[in-house]
């Protein structure tokens, strides 16, 4: 035995090891040891204090989660002697453990061996480890009382179904560690231990009521904590605010001071001060209405965010740089800008936007460029927020804005095309219409600027985004001086991209053309033969590995070209396109996972394939290959808890959910955007091919009906719900029976996302889609079952209604309720009413397929139905009472009670 356990150390010394190739055998070794070996070597190596730390350290990690990911798998079928030694041996171990790192790693396997003890009625059935919390708490030995509440903190449900009658014990023992003065870390571990008992129980209100005397002592850890350099607290006080925002009510002028504070201590690290901020900034996503109370303390809060917005850097590289880096989240300025974008959204603008003004105005007309560029960026960040109120001072903003185009400072200039570009979308078509011939002057000039790449590639950026939300009538007068500005542009940058190797602005500009050419459609014609030979030329010679996106973008502009001028114009170059686009798909399985040119290839196809109608179906055996095989992406996902998040959250492409439970799910979301787009495509080819895409409806509905439950990405199930009566039509030229197999293999999953589907958005399409398909097949396309489980589902959805409108009057009576809080509900309401018309659609579909045969399963909805009819005849009612009572003299009061009654009197008059 001893000698396994050697050789045992010896593996976990290679699962330590740098070298890939020998961790990668030590971990096909390690998964091959029998899970119950595996526990008894793990603990002894764990309880060996002669062996090395980092060895001891790396087997209680793996020990704990051996218990988190395959308990039921391995500990039950251990005797009831291993199972006894197992928890003696962790809890003496805790007793004597000399190592602080040690002992806290043997902690976390104990919070993982209890959370697994709770059984399905919640009782602990490891009972002597609560007589050890209670022992150890009241200890003389701090590392004792350490333990127990890194413990509690681990697993706050320890006390499963014994907890209420515990609750004062525990309180007590919360109380008594926050104010244990000769022991600052206790303090804090005291803190973090009672958030966490907080949020696990987030929605039991009595509970939290009876804890709230707790939160001052929370508040004053987080104080002392911060400048102990640790920011584990003020982490625990923003999940608070996130998860159960209401706990602070009692104290949220002291949480908030506290954080405001905290922010404006320049002596803290960045972190700690965006997380003081994020306190208040998710209050405001979390519990706005109550955080609306407290205006005086949210006006004090933004200009904290301004002050990060102008905590930038001198870069005399800046402008010349021809490789944009992504956002370095960790900065105060982008930290500060997110955080505006957030609370105006959050709070509205008829509190935000009157306290940011004179602000952003000071800050406009300083001589310092920081504060002109943060200026200029907040007012990119408030648009969607303050979207009402910046509407009617737009002219105002506009002809401010316009005027730092022409900024001595290059950054400047680029938060002032950062600005307009950011207006153009977030108050389109207003904006293109009031503003298309000053802003479009302006942005062509600052493309001008030769000298300052940078602020040229995004005055190209804030063209793309004002022409694409341009009604085409405004843009046509400015095509032609747009058109020759572009395409002297392109011309310079293209011999730039030859002589020196530059890009950047050659990407944006190849962009801009695609853009405008998308919106004048036809009238683009003219311009063809000035863009095409030069695009072809790109696509055939940017093959570098660092061209990849000028060559994606090139795909894609010249794709967007062909569409907006049409087959005709379009078909001489379409067969030397159609080869370009050939020989970079026979190179796609070379291509890496995350190389831009595959989703703006996959999209070029499908704009082919709309362009070339019929004709493109030779061409789908080269295509439907790479498509299938993006559009079957498998993304990485991991079920960690916070000591594997602490290792994991830092790498690229990683997004966490919190499970509760100090559990975290993460899912690399790498490939996910191209998987949504290439499903998308497979919809686009199904809808314009039809019975041309036959070939390919079998394999295309095996990948998509699964895909209805990928709840990763919405855009993904949104493209399967589309595809379903797309792919019946396709299927269709096959005869009946092939058919019928089809639709027998969808309608399960389809009824069954009906009553699962989480987001209302895609919900509507899913009902959308079935009753096309329902439709489409006609009389006896649902059997018995599928009737059962379809009026459950229907009736549910019915009963679902009238649950949220008795929630949204409870909200109504709730005392944070305010007129915003109302539009929030009003919003709630339009969407209830949205599902509703699907509901509609289902009922139409299947009483046009199946007549008076389906009246009796009608009658399971037909209370509902006359429910809500009776519901909105009171609806109708009393908005005919208010406009009585109104204060208008009654001759003054329409009769018509449609939108405008214009339709009415334009009858009468006639």
């Amino acid at each position: 035995m001893a000698e396994q356990q050697q050789q045992f150390y010896l593996l976990l010394g290679d699962l330590m090891n740098a070298d890939n190739n020998v961790r990668k055998q030590a971990e096909e070794t390690y998964d091959n040891i029998p899970g119950q070996n595996k526990i008894t070597f793990l603990l002894q190596a764990v309880r060996d204090a002669s062996a090395a730390e980092e060895v001891r350290q790396m087997a209680a990690v793996l020990l704990r989660r051996l218990l988190s990911s395959s308990f039921e798998e391995i500990y039950p079928g251990l005797t009831l002697e291993m199972q006894t030694a197992i928890k003696t041996e962790l809890l003496t171990s805790i007793q004597h453990e000399t190592s602080q790192n040690i002992r806290k790693k043997v902690c976390d396997i104990a919070a993982e061996l209890c959370r697994n003890l709770i059984d399905d009625d919640g009782n602990n059935q490891w009972p002597e480890v609560l007589k050890f919390l209670f022992d150890s708490v009241n200890s003389d030995n701090v590392g004792l009382r350490e333990a127990a509440l890194h413990i509690f903190w681990n697993f706050p449900g320890i006390f499963g179904n014994q907890q209420q009658h515990y609750l004062d014990v525990i309180k007590r023992m919360l109380v008594q560690c926050m104010q244990d003065q000769a022991n600052p870390h206790i303090r804090t571990l005291a803190a973090r231990a009672a958030a966490s008992f907080v949020l696990s129980n987030e929605g039991n209100t009595a509970l939290l009521k009876h804890f709230a005397d707790l939160l001052p002592g929370i508040l004053q850890a987080v104080n002392e904590s911060c400048y102990q350099a640790d920011d584990s607290v003020l982490k625990s006080l923003v999940e608070i605010a996130d998860t159960a925002p209401k706990y602070l009510r009692p104290n949220l002028e002291a949480t908030l001071q506290l954080c405001l504070k905290l922010c404006a201590d320049t002596n803290l690290t960045n972190m700690q001060r965006q997380l003081a901020l994020e306190v208040i900034v998710t209050l405001s996503e979390t519990a706005a209405a109550m955080l609306r109370k407290h205006t005086a303390i949210v006006a004090q809060s933004v200009p904290q965010m301004l002050a990060m917005m102008v905590d930038l850097e001198d870069d005399d590289e800046w402008a010349m740089a021809d490789e944009l880096e992504d956002d370095d989240f960790d900065s105060n300025a982008v930290a500060g800008e997110s955080a505006l974008d957030r609370i105006a959204c959050g709070l509205g603008g008829k509190i935000i936007l009157p306290m940011i003004k004179q602000h952003i105005m000071q800050m406009l007309q300083n001589p310092d460029w920081k504060y002109r560029h943060a200026g200029l960026m907040a007012l990119s960040a408030i648009g969607e927020g303050c979207h009402q109120q910046m509407e009617a001072i737009l002219q105002e903003i506009v002809s401010f804005v316009l005027l730092f185009c022409s900024d001595p400072h290059p950054r400047v200039r680029y938060a002032a095309c950062n600005a307009i570009g950011q207006m153009a979308t977030d108050f389109a078509p207003t904006f293109q219409k009031k503003f298309h011939d000053k802003v479009i002057s302006a942005l062509l000039q600052t493309m001008e600027d030769q000298s300052n790449p940078r602020v040229q590639a995004h005055a190209a950026a804030a063209l793309i985004n004002f022409t694409e939300d341009c009604p085409k009538s405004l843009l046509l007068p400015y095509l032609d001086s747009l058109v020759q500005h572009l395409h002297v542009i392109m011309v310079a940058k293209l011999q730039e991209l030859i002589q020196k190797g530059t890009k950047l602005v050659l990407e944006q500009v190849v962009t801009s053309i695609a853009s405008v050419a998308d919106t004048a459609e036809e009238k683009f014609v003219p311009y063809y033969e000035l863009f095409m030979p030069s695009l072809k030329h790109i696509v055939e010679n940017a093959v570098q590995k660092e061209l990849r996106l000028l060559r994606g973008k090139t795909i894609e502009c010249i794709s967007l070209i062909g569409l907006a001028v049409g087959k005709d114009k379009f078909m001489p170059d379409a067969s030397a396109v159609m080869q370009l686009l050939l020989k970079t798909q026979t190179d796609f399985n070379d291509l890496e996972d995350d190389d831009p040119q595959i989703s703006y290839m996959i999209s070029a196809w499908a704009r082919m394939c709309k362009i070339l109608g019929k004709e493109f179906q030779q061409y789908l055996p080269v295509v439907m290959g790479p498509l299938m095989k993006t559009a079957s992406i498998k993304p990485e996902v991991a079920l960690l808890d916070t000591q594997d998040m602490e290792n994991i959250s830092e790498d690229e492409g990683w997004e966490f959910v919190n499970l509760g439970d100090q559990q975290s799910f993460g899912i690399k979301t790498a490939g996910l955007e191209e998987k949504a787009t290439a499903c998308q495509m497979l919809v686009c080819y199904a809808k314009e091919l039809k019975e041309g895409f036959v070939e390919y409806t079998e394999q295309v509905v095996k990948l998509m009906v699964p895909l209805l439950k990928f709840y990763f990405h919405d855009g993904v199930r949104v493209a399967a719900a589309e595809s379903m009566p797309l792919l019946l039509e396709c299927a269709r030229v096959r005869g009946p029976e092939y058919l019928t197999q089809m639709w027998h293999f969808m309608c399960d999953a389809l009824i069954k996302a009906i009553g699962t589907e989480p987001d209302s958005d895609v919900l509507s399409e899913i009902m959308h889609s079935f009753a096309k398909c329902v439709e489409l097949m006609g009389d006896d396309c649902l059997n018995k079952e599928h009737f059962e489980e379809l009026g459950g589902i229907l009736k549910g959805k019915l009963e679902e209604h009238f649950k949220n409108q008795e929630l949204r009057q409870a909200k109504r009576q709730d005392e944070d309720y305010d007129e915003q809080v109302e539009e929030t509900l009003q919003d709630e309401d339009e969407n209830d009413v949205y599902i509703l018309t699907k509901v509609s659609d289902i009922l139409h579909s299947v009483f046009s397929s199946y007549k008076e045969k389906v009246l009796p399963w009608f009658e399971q909805l037909l209370q509902l139905i006359v429910q809500l009819i009776v519901s909105l005849q009171d609806l109708i009612s009393r908005a005919e009472r208010a406009a009585a009572d109104a204060s208008f003299p009654r001759s003054s009061v329409p009769t018509d009670r449609g939108p405008t009654g214009s339709g009415v009197c334009a009858s009468s008059t006639t």
